[in-house]
């Protein structure tokens, strides 16, 4: 019986440490993946195959790593409905490059510890309802190129180490609740009111905003954390100095606040003289048929200005023409300078309806999405205000060059491809309610001067075709890249906006419009003239020619995205999120950096 026993207990011991062996073969990495995932909210069970029980975290899903020691490289689980914190256990990571949580329902903190992550490239955090602020030290990732954070619940300052981050080309912090000055140095000086859009406290020159108190001085604004530094204790001997320049600075401060007491009682009588004066001409205007609306204040200008400025617009200010009218450059008094768009159709229906959709379009804020400004309704037509891009279209930069002028480089096409996704997959995915475009195309591909692409027209076909023949199975858009079961059904859905992406993928890879005589005279449009040059393996006879730095790698897994979202059955094209999760991965990994690196955005 005593011998039983002691088998017995030889065996349970045995077969523990057997079991505790096993649970220890998991890496570092692995377990601390295990920590990570105990914070997350995984309803749908999508990570799954995350067992203990594995040697490496390697083959898990959302998982690479470095071959060579199994560490963690990267982590992307974008568009998994996972809700529940980013634990602190992040930053023990120390060699993750990429990290993409984008679009799932996190909420809580960015933890300070990401900023262990100090090899990190790449951070998506953007659509999730995170709080708090950015981290203080986000500066110590000195290899940060790309940083999303936009479409969040963020609030607070701006830290200024952001200006430490020389590698950073990319940065999106739009559409959340950011307050005080944007600090205007190092990296953050190159980016502009894109990069902050939606954030209505925030002011700087980045936003053209000034950052002023109610009374006209400058503002003591809100910094960071990590603004803060450490003053050393002064020695007794400066005490009455710094004493007596605060008097005097308070003296001095008191005065100034006198004076301009003053000027504001002088001024008091002008300003309700012009106050009234504004009165009259809006009635005048109201009565002549005249109407102004400008969405949130996006228009820093007195309304008789731009009424004015928008009646003297002539036949030399025309800039170009698209489905629904004539556009025009609009140059303000102070150099500042809009597009306009003058609405050819006439119409028919109430004017209210069709402004209150015109305010929906001109809520919608995104940084790859051109954004309109206002409406005027003058007695003879009716004009629509845009941000001015300066470089014009993709159509004419890859089609109408002039002669010398030198053509897009790849990485300027992968950027522009990977932007008007994230653009159009706003339009589907976060704009509620959702937004078919209808006519995407290369000449809806607005591009300002660093080559950032911004979809325009959307929501026009649908608010100016639709109403105006009063059915829904209208075709509206460009031959060439419409859907084959839109132009039969004329049913415009997310799809049909999918597929009309894909032909505008191959049109960045091949150079070519999708109309180009050299197939359409074999009776093929620029889908099957892929198709078949693929099935003979002429990959090569694809490219554009005339772009020397093609990658064929890049260009092959570009190619099998259109490829997919070309597809002839709607229900097998990949929506817009996938779409652009499939670019960002392909584009983008595993070294963002190397994407953004390039110091010219032409061949």
């Amino acid at each position: 019986m005593k011998m039983g026993g002691l088998v017995l207990i030889f065996s349970l011991t045995t077969a523990a440490t057997l079991f505790s062996s096993c649970c220890l073969s998991l890496t570092e990495d692995g377990v601390t993946l295990l920590e990570i995932k105990s914070s997350l909210n995984d309803s749908r069970n999508l990570l799954g195959n995350w067992q203990s029980t594995d040697e490496s975290p390697c083959k898990w899903t959302g998982i690479s790593c470095y071959p060579h020691d199994q560490r963690v490289r990267s982590i992307n689980l974008p568009y998994m409905q996972l809700g529940g914190i980013i634990s602190p256990s992040i930053g023990k990571l120390s060699r993750l490059q990429r990290l993409a949580l984008h679009q799932n329902s996190l909420h809580g903190f960015i933890p300070n510890e990401i900023t262990n992550c100090t090899e990190l490239r790449a951070l998506y955090l953007r659509a999730n309802y995170l709080q708090g602020g950015i981290p203080a030290n986000i500066g110590n990732l000195s290899f940060l190129s790309i940083l999303d954070l936009s479409s969040n619940l963020l609030k607070g300052a701006i830290p200024s180490s952001l200006g430490r981050l020389t590698h950073l080309h990319y940065l999106n912090l739009s559409t959340n609740f950011f307050s005080g000055e944007i600090p205007d140095f190092g990296a953050l000086s190159a980016f502009g009111n894109k990069s902050f859009i939606g954030n209505l406290d925030l002011c700087g020159r980045q936003v053209n905003k000034p950052c002023r108190t109610s009374m006209g001085f400058p503002a003591v604004l809100p910094h960071a954390a990590s603004d803060e530094v450490a003053v050393p204790a002064k020695r007794s001997s400066h005490y009455m100095k710094g004493v007596l320049i605060g008097a005097m600075s308070t003296l001095g401060l008191a005065l100034i606040v006198l004076l301009a007491f003053l000027w504001i009682c002088l001024l008091s009588k002008k300003e309700r003289a012009v106050k009234r004066y504004t009165e009259v001409r809006k009635q005048v205007d109201q009565e002549a048929g005249t109407k102004l609306i400008t969405f949130h204040g996006d228009m820093p200008y007195p309304s008789c200005e731009i009424i004015e400025k928008l009646e003297s617009l002539d036949e030399e200010d025309v800039v170009g023409s698209g489905g629904f009218g004539t556009v025009y450059r609009m140059v303000m008094n102070d150099c500042g300078t809009f597009a306009v768009k003058r609405i050819d159709r006439s119409r028919e229906g109430s004017d209210q309806v069709f402004e209150r959709e015109l305010e929906i379009l001109g809520s919608i804020k995104h940084i790859n999405l051109v954004n309109l400004r206002g409406y005027c309704r003058l007695p003879a037509s009716k004009l629509l205000i845009y941000d001015y891009l300066s470089m014009g279209s993709l159509d004419d930069i890859l089609h109408e060059c002039a002669e010398g002028m030198q053509l897009l480089n790849w990485s300027a096409r992968l950027k522009i491809a990977l932007g008007s996704a994230r653009g159009l997959a706003y339009l589907h995915h976060d704009c509620s309610p959702k937004i078919v475009h209808r006519d995407i195309k290369s000449s809806n591909i607005l591009l300002d001067e660093n080559l950032e692409p911004h979809v325009s027209d959307f929501g026009l076909a649908k608010l100016l075709v639709d109403e105006e023949a009063h059915v829904t199975t209208v075709v509206a858009g460009t031959f060439g890249y419409l859907a084959p079961e839109y132009l039969q059904s004329g049913r415009a859905t997310e799809k049909s906006d999918v597929y009309s992406f894909g032909v505008l993928l191959l049109e960045l890879v091949t150079g070519k419009r999708p109309t180009d005589p050299t197939f359409v005279k074999r009776g093929l449009n620029v889908v099957g003239w892929m198709n078949t040059l693929l099935r003979e393996n002429r990959l090569e006879d694809v490219v554009d020619k005339r772009c020397i730095d093609i990658d064929l790698e890049t260009v092959e897994a570009v190619l099998e995205i259109a490829a997919k979202c070309t597809d002839a059955n709607p229900d097998d094209r990949p929506s817009m999120n996938q779409v652009l999760q499939l670019l960002e991965q392909e584009v983008m990994s595993p070294c963002p950096s190397d994407f953004y690196e390039s110091h010219s955005d032409y061949c």
